[in-house]
């Protein structure tokens, strides 16, 4: 990318915060420009056409310059460091700068869409003159090339703002071609489609807008992990030596690049304490390292004694019939007088539909068909990451 090599220092290196800052800075200011121009040659040519269309048209560019500006903003906010009121740092005013520009889509279809109506109600004969033309296949040019641009800067980095741009640009792209044909089709065939083709373009901006603002809206609401992201922790964290499981994967979005987890990880409880200790903390500075400050939780399980092992695979085989998504762990089996206790974690995704208190249920009820002297004390977790069918793990 041109623009990279001339102004970024270190283009290269997108996993910096400051170069990945300095890309959104470079994209706002970019926008800023392209849409500043554009609404100029269209509103000069709205005013001596009298078209509403391309009038309108030249007002959702200015907006673009002005959601440039919010997202240029937004960029930069998301540099300061972390301080005592905001421990985790400002990243996520990208995430509001995104919602902030959706808001700002929608409101611009509002307002076209009142003005196409006004204009279907009240037609007025326009005169598309050849000057019109240009200005608005130039404007289809230049959007089609911030599109590229926005899109391919947003892959870069990771970053829903200037996917949100490039959606924008896309829109204009469709909006500004619906105004050039409604104009030709007005110039060559003395028809007047001014008013109708602007409310299609209001309706296809309104439709488009509501998506954007819901999917800006995710990451602030605290959207679930990518399954690929939780399947490449699992598997990294499986990879270190001694380690059995994993389960109660959390993951905190504070910002792109600015991610917190936290992991509950099985090894044997014959071990010594300080050689899991030293596998912990191996595995919590190497996510470190990667961008990524994991808290790991070790859970020590049985692995010489063969009927805890036993156990557990009956467990295992009786929650896979309830449900393909649960999975069993922590078992502790507890010698009481006459009778066992029979203690562990039983974890269920996100929306299942069966109370809690008729899944322990159903699971004592098996169990003690097995075990007639074992008595469950059963806790239900919930998965904040994606479960894989068939095997309890998660997976991203």
């Amino acid at each position: 990318m041109l623009l990279a090599r001339l102004f970024i220092k270190d283009y290269k290196n997108t996993e910096k915060p400051a170069v990945r800052s300095a890309y959104g800075k470079m994209a706002g200011l970019t926008g800023i420009v392209c849409n500043l121009l554009l609404c100029a040659g269209k509103f000069a040519a709205g005013v001596l056409s009298g078209s509403v269309s391309i009038t309108a048209d030249a007002l959702n560019n200015l907006s673009d310059a002005s959601s440039g500006v919010v997202s240029l903003i937004g960029f930069k906010l998301a540099e300061k460091s972390a301080d005592e009121e905001h421990p985790y740092g400002h990243a996520r005013y990208e995430y509001l700068a995104g919602f902030v520009m959706a808001v700002i889509i929608l409101l611009i279809g509002v307002e076209l869409l009142r003005g196409s109506v006004v204009r279907i109600i009240r037609p007025e004969e326009v005169e598309f003159g050849t000057a019109a033309l240009v200005v608005l296949a130039v404007s289809i040019a230049v959007k089609i090339g911030m599109m590229l641009f926005y899109g391919k800067t947003a892959r870069l980095i990771g970053s829903d703002t200037l996917r949100t741009a490039a959606a924008d640009s896309r829109n204009d792209v469709i909006s500004t071609s619906a105004v050039l044909i409604a104009a030709a089709i007005s110039k060559f065939a003395s028809v007047q489609l001014d008013g109708i083709m602007g409310a299609a373009v209001a309706l296809f901006i309104l439709y488009s807008g509501i998506g954007l603002v819901r999917d800006a809206m995710n990451p602030l609401l605290g959207k679930a992990p990518d399954a690929e992201l939780v399947e490449k922790i699992r598997a990294r964290i499986m990879s270190y030596e001694g380690v059995l499981g994993t389960h109660d994967l959390m993951i905190h979005d504070y910002g792109p690049a600015r991610k917190f987890a936290s992991v509950h990880v099985e090894m044997a409880g014959e071990r010594s304490l300080s050689e899991t200790h030293e596998v912990v903390d191996k595995i919590e500075r190497d996510f470190m390292r990667g961008g990524l400050s994991m808290l790991v939780h070790l859970d020590p399980i049985v692995t010489e004694d063969c009927t805890t092992g036993k156990v557990h695979r009956e467990l295992a085989e009786i929650v896979l019939k309830i449900d393909p998504r649960l999975s069993v762990h922590d078992i502790r089996l507890v010698q009481c007088a006459e009778r066992t206790k029979c203690v562990f974690d039983v974890v269920v995704p996100k929306g299942f539909d069966m109370p809690d208190k008729d899944l322990i249920d159903e699971i004592s009820g098996l169990m003690k068909a097995i075990h007639p002297d074992y008595s469950c004390y059963i806790t239900v977790d919930v998965s904040y990451a994606p479960v894989q069918k068939g095997t309890g793990e998660t997976e991203e």
